[in-house]
């Protein structure tokens, strides 16, 4: 039998026909810098001193998901909501579900990210923790509870994790995401499925392709790691959980030297794209996740909105010698 991670290697190899397809599609440049204009990205609590320079840089209406690191409290993830939103920018927080004492507890934060940070949706996550404070241990729990319905809001966002996750069987993985799509959908929520960061695109398309063969119908987003240093996204990668695309970052023991350079998403990016503009994929957009700074993030953004850049012959993009070609 293969391994969790052989199966999503062998899951995310390109037909022949199909990487043929993706490398003469038309259009590539024109769909990378709509890529970077529509994408979201994620800040912490401590980004918020960032965001009025940053609108400079982002579209008005950018989605900013604000995480919840440990020992966050709730009301300073709503006030960092509440200054996305004055910066211009769609708040969207997130919300580990198994730190949830009760019902009561849900239904007050959600009122408090609603009327102080002005929120219309919300990222539900189980959360890293081995053990919940309360009832709910995974996000289905939640969807059942009617409590984001009472407080009108009808978009929500959850984790996809398309390499599988580091303590949890695939079946499983899958299985979960299945069904908060379906509870999600059933009550009426609008459903963007975020994925954890990944490194190579076809994982991330077989995923998608695999969950649409099955029927799930929601917007699929890419989460992919803006420009840091490779040694930082290595890092954070073992940390999270990141499967075969790792591979990418070239941190291997006779590489080492490799991991004092930077190390940008131009190829995954790329690739994703090539797919899209092929008509071989049908996705909902790129997440930024910002391990190198998130005004760093935000300026990569916006050279590649502005198509401040040109393709390579390695696969990628080479970001502000030009203009897109």
């Amino acid at each position: 039998m293969l391994s969790q991670q052989a199966q999503v290697t062998e899951a995310g190899a390109q037909s022949p026909g199909l990487a043929q397809a993706i490398a003469h599609s038309p259009g590539l440049a024109q769909a990378i810098v709509q890529l970077a204009r529509e994408a979201s990205i994620e800040i912490n609590v401590q980004d918020v001193v960032h965001l009025e320079p940053s609108r400079a840089l982002l579209p008005a209406g950018t989605k900013v998901y604000v995480s919840h690191l440990p020992k966050q409290t709730w009301q300073e993830t709503e006030a960092a909501c509440a200054a996305v939103r004055a910066a211009g920018f769609e708040p969207v927080p997130h919300l580990p579900v198994r730190l949830l004492t009760d019902e009561g507890e849900f239904e007050r934060i959600v009122a408090g990210f609603i009327a102080n940070g002005r929120v219309e949706e919300m990222l539900l996550v189980a959360g890293d923790y081995p053990t919940a404070a309360g009832p709910f241990s995974a996000v289905a729990d939640v969807l059942t509870t009617g409590v984001l319905q009472r407080h009108g809001l009808r978009k929500v966002s959850m984790a996809g994790h398309p390499e599988g996750h580091p303590t949890v069987p695939l079946d499983e993985v899958r299985r979960a995401e299945r069904e908060k799509v379906m509870l999600a959908t059933e009550a009426d929520l609008a459903v963007s499925l975020v994925t954890q960061f990944f490194f190579e695109h076809t994982p991330f398309l077989a995923w998608v392709g695999a969950l649409r063969a099955r029927g799930v119908r929601t917007r699929f987003v890419g989460g992919v790691a803006g420009p840091a240093r490779a040694a930082t996204l290595l890092k954070f990668a073992l940390r999270c959980g990141v499967g075969p695309s790792i591979r990418a970052l070239g941190a291997r023991p006779s590489s080492f030297m490799h991991l004092i350079h930077d190390h940008g998403p131009e190829h995954v990016v790329r690739g994703l794209a090539q797919a899209q503009s092929a008509g071989v994929a049908e996705f909902g957009g790129i997440h930024l996740f910002c391990f190198g700074g998130y005004l760093r993030t935000c300026e990569w953004l916006h050279r590649v909105a502005s198509g401040n850049f040109r393709l390579n012959n390695e696969g990628g993009f080479d970001v502000g010698v030009g203009h897109a070609t």
